[in-house]
């Protein structure tokens, strides 16, 4: 687990090979800046959100570019489950929810309905309890070729139209695109370290530093001299090391 108190943000890793990442905002964790600069991300999320008393639940899939959202004065809190690459909902195919999202018909403080049926909504410490439901119910299922083949192994006794296709299915992008905006969000990442563009630009694999500044502005709206500095009234939508080969 790890807390960032300048992004407002507390997250874990988990076990499941089903989940990325599990994060909280808000209540319970440490009040949030004004705004949030959401980055583009490759991997889709369930998001649980209250505000005002009244529960929301949404399935968001991939951004491919970056959004700035107002998160006014609430006291609400959010909690996320960030799916791998290769997991994806049964009903909810992910190149439809590529750019959107897709809300709960129905909540309450305690459930959602999610594929016409009622489940019981999300914790930030019941997550993986939660995801290990779907898993038993069928609803979500996950492609190990598409973990393993992001990940730069080579794939087998499986052609590359195939794998382009099972990779399409499974996380609504090709791979150039995954690999692209992963790179994009290491290069915040080290940015945000302190790192100068020039070692950025080697340890992320950029051909040279235009390159780099025309990721950062399609991928975050951001140039890398305000990635490294930091601004008490917009947060960073949560970064993470994930096992995506970016290198070209």
């Amino acid at each position: 687990m790890s807390l960032d108190p300048a992004g407002g943000i507390e997250q874990r890793p988990s076990d499941s090979p089903y989940v990325e990442r599990v994060y909280r905002a808000g209540a319970g964790a440490v009040a949030v800046p004004a705004r949030m600069r959401s980055i583009a991300n490759s991997n889709w999320e369930l998001v649980v959100w209250r505000d005002r008393g009244e529960t929301h639940v949404a399935v968001r899939g991939p951004e491919t570019s970056p959004t700035v959202l107002d998160l006014g004065p609430g006291e609400g809190e959010t909690v996320g489950i960030i799916f791998r690459h290769g997991a994806f909902l049964a009903p909810l195919p992910v190149p439809e929810l590529v750019d959107t999202a897709v809300t709960s018909p129905h909540t309450t403080a305690r459930s959602f309905v999610l594929h016409g049926e009622e489940w019981e909504t999300p914790s930030y410490d019941n997550a993986d309890v939660f995801v290990d439901r779907l898993v038993r119910a069928g609803l979500l299922v996950r492609d190990p070729l598409v973990t393993a083949v992001l990940r730069g192994e080579a794939a087998t006794l499986v052609t590359p139209r195939s794998v382009q296709r099972r990779v399409a299915a499974a996380t609504g992008l090709t791979q150039g695109a995954i690999r692209q905006i992963e790179r994009a969000r290491q290069a915040v990442m080290l940015l945000g370290q302190g790192m100068a563009p020039i070692e950025v630009v080697q340890l992320a694999g950029y051909h040279d530093q235009p390159h780099l500044a025309r990721s950062l502005t399609r991928f975050t709206g951001c140039t890398a001299s305000r990635l490294r500095r930091a601004d008490g009234d917009e947060m960073l939508s949560l970064l993470y090391k994930t096992e995506v080969a970016v290198r070209p």
